[in-house]
C-alpha cells in the first residue's frame, strides 16, 4: 500500500510538472504570434506611410508640369513637396535609429545645449507638418538660458517626435502648447493636445515598440508606432525620463521629459564655444565634381549648385569620378558611397594617392550614415561624410567650413 501511495504521488507530481511546462509553452507561442503580429500590421503600416507622401508628390510634379510658373498654385505645390519630403526624411531617419538603438549602436555627441533655442528650432519644423492641417503650436519658454549636456541631433528628435506625434493624434485647426521650464535640479520639456487622447489602460505600453492605439486609428492618422518608443530610448540614454499622461479618449494627451539640467560653474565657459559660420557665396569652392549613379540626384544637385554660381561636372561610376578628377581638376567632389565598378570608397583613395589628390575637398554624400560609415569615409580620405537626401543649405555651410586650404591646406576628415 505504500509502494502504491508513492507511485501516485510521483505521477501527480509528473502531471502538474507537465502542465505546468504545457501552459509556459503556449504562452510563449501567444508571445511570439504577438510579435509576428505586430511586426505584420508594422511592414503593412511602413508600405502604407512610405507611398502616402508619394501621391501629393507625384500630383504636385504633374501640376508644376501643366501649370503656368507665376500661378498661385505652384508656390503651394512646392510647400507640399517640401512637407512630404521632410515626412520622408524624417521616416527614415526614425527607422535607422530603432535599428541603432536595438543593436546599440548609438554614440551620443554631447555638448552644452541652451534648450529654449533648441526646441523653437524643433517648433519651426514642426510647423511644416502643422500649417497642412491649420494647427498652431504655441511655445511657453523662459527668457532666461537653460542648458543641458546633451546631443543636440538627437534632443532635437526627441522635441521633434513628440511635437508630430501631437499634431498626427490632434484634429485640424487644434492648438499644441510646449512649454520649457527649470524645476529644481531637472530641464523640464512638456507638450500638451488636445487630440484623441489615451485610454488610461494603455498609457504603460504607449512607448512600446509598434504599440497603437487602434489600427483603423493609426492608419487614419499616420505613423509606424515607433516614433514614442524612439524618444524613450534616446531620453534614457541622455540619463532622464519621459512620461505621458491623459484623462482619457478624446481629452488629449501630456508628454513630459526631464532631463538632468547642466552644471551651472561650467555653463558660462561651455556658451559662446561654437561660432556661427557664415556662408559667403564667394567662400564656396566654384569647380565641383559631382558623382552619383542616380542621373536625377546628379543632376539636380548639379542644378542647385550651378543656381548658386558654381561650375560643375557630372560623373555616374566609380572609374569615370576617377578619371574625371583627373582631368578636371574640381576644387570639390561630392562623391556618393554605393556606385557600380569602384565603390566611393576605393574613388576617394585613388584620388587620394594621386600628386593632385590633396588639393580637391572630398564630400562623401550616403545613404549610408551610421559612426562606422563615417569611420570608413574618414580613414579613405574624405573630408566629411553627409547623409542622403542632404538639405543643400547645409552643403553649402560644410564645403564653406572646410573650404580653409588658405589656411594650411587639406582639413582632414571631420
Amino acid at each position: 500500500v505504500v509502494c502504491y501511495f508513492y507511485e501516485l504521488t510521483a505521477q501527480r507530481r509528473l502531471e502538474h510538472d507537465l502542465r505546468l511546462a504545457n501552459e509556459r509553452s503556449e504562452a510563449a507561442i501567444a508571445a511570439l504570434r504577438e510579435s509576428d503580429r505586430r511586426k505584420d500590421e508594422f511592414l503593412a503600416t511602413l508600405s502604407h506611410e512610405l507611398r502616402s507622401p508619394l501621391a501629393p508628390m507625384r500630383y504636385a510634379l504633374e501640376l508644376l508640369e501643366r501649370a503656368d510658373g507665376s500661378a498661385p498654385d505652384v508656390a503651394d505645390a512646392r510647400a507640399m513637396m517640401r512637407r512630404q519630403m521632410s515626412h520622408l526624411v524624417r521616416l527614415m531617419d526614425d527607422l535607422l535609429d530603432v535599428s541603432r538603438i536595438s543593436r546599440g549602436k548609438i554614440n551620443l555627441k554631447r555638448e552644452r545645449v541652451e534648450v529654449t533655442a533648441l526646441v523653437a528650432r524643433a517648433a519651426e519644423t514642426a510647423r511644416l507638418l502643422a500649417a497642412g492641417s491649420g494647427q498652431r503650436i504655441v511655445l511657453a519658454l523662459p527668457d532666461e538660458a537653460i542648458h543641458v549636456d546633451a546631443d543636440p541631433v538627437r534632443l532635437s528628435q526627441v522635441v521633434g517626435n513628440l511635437l508630430n506625434n501631437a499634431c498626427r493624434y490632434s484634429d485640424p485647426g487644434a492648438r499644441i502648447a510646449c512649454a520649457v521650464r527649470r524645476e529644481a535640479e531637472d530641464v523640464v520639456v512638456s507638450v500638451k493636445d488636445d487630440g484623441v487622447g489615451i485610454p488610461p489602460a494603455r498609457i504603460g505600453e504607449i512607448f512600446d515598440m509598434f504599440s497603437q492605439l487602434e489600427d483603423t486609428l493609426e492608419r487614419s492618422r499616420g505613423g509606424l508606432g515607433i516614433g514614442l518608443h524612439l524618444v524613450k530610448r534616446l531620453v534614457e540614454l541622455h540619463g532622464g525620463t519621459v512620461t505621458a499622461s491623459s484623462a482619457g479618449l478624446g481629452q488629449g494627451s501630456e508628454f513630459i521629459v526631464r532631463l538632468p539640467a547642466a552644471s551651472t560653474s561650467t555653463t558660462a565657459a561651455a556658451m559662446g564655444a561654437a561660432m556661427p559660420v557664415e556662408v559667403a557665396g564667394d567662400s564656396l569652392p566654384r569647380r565641383i565634381l559631382v558623382v552619383d549613379d542616380n542621373l536625377d540626384a546628379a543632376q539636380s544637385l548639379s542644378m542647385l549648385l550651378r543656381l548658386s554660381g558654381r561650375e560643375t561636372e557630372l560623373a555616374h561610376d566609380g572609374l569615370e569620378a576617377v578619371e574625371k578628377a583627373a582631368g578636371y581638376r574640381p576644387d570639390a567632389i561630392l562623391l556618393d558611397i554605393g556606385m557600380p565598378k569602384m565603390n566611393g570608397y576605393d574613388v576617394c583613395r585613388t584620388i587620394r594617392g594621386t600628386p593632385a589628390g590633396r588639393e580637391p575637398l572630398i564630400v562623401a554624400l550616403s545613404g549610408y550614415g551610421t559612426d562606422e560609415d563615417r569611420r570608413k569615409s574618414a580613414e579613405a580620405g574624405f573630408d566629411a561624410h553627409l547623409v542622403k537626401p542632404v538639405d543643400f543649405g547645409a552643403l553649402e555651410r560644410v564645403l564653406a567650413r572646410l573650404d580653409d586650404r588658405g589656411n594650411g591646406g587639406r582639413p582632414g576628415a571631420r
